[in-house]
């Protein structure tokens, strides 16, 4: 048996630590090892990206009550906000 209280209060803390300390590296090999065997066996499909094709509006496609009927309302909109 150890002689003092002091002395297995730190026996116990080294141990603890040492403990922990071992845990995490071999959680951390671990990881390191599936992350590895994934890439290996599983890897990621590249998926090509298709160009952004921009949607314009032409305004000779909109019946032209609604083309006003638009601008009315865009027109109403400023006036309103400009009041206050």
């Amino acid at each position: 048996m150890q002689a003092t209280l002091f002395e297995q209060a730190l026996d116990l803390l080294i141990f603890g630590m040492g403990t922990v300390f071992v845990f995490l590296v071999l959680l951390v090999i671990a990881v390191n090892m599936m992350s590895r065997f994934v890439e290996t066996f599983f890897p990621e499909t590249v998926i090509e990206e298709t160009p952004n094709i921009k949607r314009t509006l032409a305004t000779d496609t909109l019946d032209p009550t609604t083309l006003a009927v638009i601008q009315a309302a865009i027109h109403q909109h400023r006036d309103k906000q400009s009041r206050g």
